[in-house]
């Protein structure tokens, strides 16, 4: 396989050069150019056509979400974001990942070298799996027209829907591509569980921008609490979310047991709960995102009854769980992204699990 040509884009010197120390270690990987600021990046894309770009949010001169958005318009390239770990920096990056970077890394506030140092394996893969990402057109995220009333309360729901649910399993790619599943679902939806792949201290903004745009309401899963139709829970990053049960009652268990399959959270965990205490009465969906985290768990979840979609190559990202969980076998129906919802909520009405709208 060819190089794969990386440009920089950061306004620190020293964030520049240990970058640049860490990529050009690896036999696949050259850096080709490190810009202090968009402006200088710009003519450098231009002069030097990279493959990969790895961009710093805030910086002078251009703000990192500007120069993104004018670049995915102009000449879509593959970005992976480097983002400080803060509220703010949490907040940017899911817009950066709107507006179509293909992943992030999350930079430590202090210690940067050591930091940055501890985390250059992830930083190569992420910069691999960019190169092979399949670029897509940016489609702005619209609130839905109920998302900003008042949510219906959760005593209102029959207890009918209480029993079903639905899980998602998601990775890079995942955060628009759920987004794009949920908005579509009703108010009266039956529970949703997601593992999707993110460290610490973004995954509560996720959950929060997810709220803000959809008809259910959407939170970060706390350990202990009930599952409630008419509700959406988030894994919380680098912890394992399963599904638990307290007499009839579907309940969330959070632990920090060790990363599956390399991942905490891991969608193998989710879905093998899911397959020992729902069976028949959940719909597993596996969205986009790289390695093969959750397609044995999907097979388990088959065998216990659940049915299981899985996003098709031509609208992921990044064709792996899903490519890996129709391997398996765990895989009942493969569609394109925009009609998952769709074919959800067809599949729970044939079992009367939820009101069409």
């Amino acid at each position: 396989m060819a190089t794969i040509r990386v440009l920089i884009i950061d306004d620190s010197a020293l964030v520049r050069s240990l970058l640049t120390g860490m990529i050009n270690r690896e036999a696949d990987l050259e850096v080709i150019g490190a810009a202090p600021d968009p402006l200088v990046a710009r003519e450098m894309i231009r002069a030097l056509n990279p493959d990969v770009l790895t961009l710093d949010i805030e910086m002078p001169k251009m703000d990192g979400l500007d120069f993104l958005e004018r670049l995915m318009r102009l000449r879509p390239t593959p970005v992976v974001m480097v983002s400080t770990l803060t509220e703010r920096g949490a907040e940017v990056t899911l817009r950066a990942l709107e507006l179509g970077a293909v992943d992030f890394v999350a930079k430590p506030k202090i210690g940067i070298a050591s930091g940055l140092e501890a985390l250059g394996h992830e930083i190569c893969e992420k910069i691999r799996i960019a190169a092979r990402a399949r670029m897509r057109r940016h489609v702005a995220a619209v609130p839905t027209a109920a998302a900003g009333a008042t949510k219906p309360a959760v005593n209102s729901y029959s207890r009918v829907s209480t029993e079903k649910l639905i899980v998602i399993g998601s990775s890079t790619g995942g955060t628009e591509a759920v987004r794009e599943v949920l908005q579509q679902l009703p108010a009266d939806s039956p529970a949703v569980l997601i593992t999707q792949h993110m460290p610490a201290g973004f995954t509560r903004s996720f959950a929060a921008r997810l709220n803000g745009l959809c008809k259910i309401t959407v939170s970060e899963a706390v350990d202990g609490e009930r599952v409630l139709p008419g509700h959406a829970y988030i894994a919380p990053g680098d912890r394992h979310m399963r599904l638990a049960k307290s007499g009839a009652n579907y309940m969330i268990a959070v632990d920090g047991e060790p990363p599956v399959n390399r991942h905490r959270p891991s969608v193998e965990v989710l879905f093998k709960s899911v397959a020992a205490l729902a069976g028949p009465n959940a719909i597993g969906v596996m969205l986009t995102g790289m390695g093969a985290d959750g397609a044995k768990a999907m097979l388990e979840m088959k065998h216990a009854g659940s049915y299981n979609i899985a996003q098709d190559e031509a609208t992921c990202i990044v064709f792996g769980m899903p490519k890996e969980a129709i391997a398996a076998g765990g895989v009942d129906e493969v569609l394109p992204l925009p009609k998952i919802a769709a074919r959800l909520l067809e599949r729970l009405s044939e079992h009367g699990a939820v009101h069409r709208v």
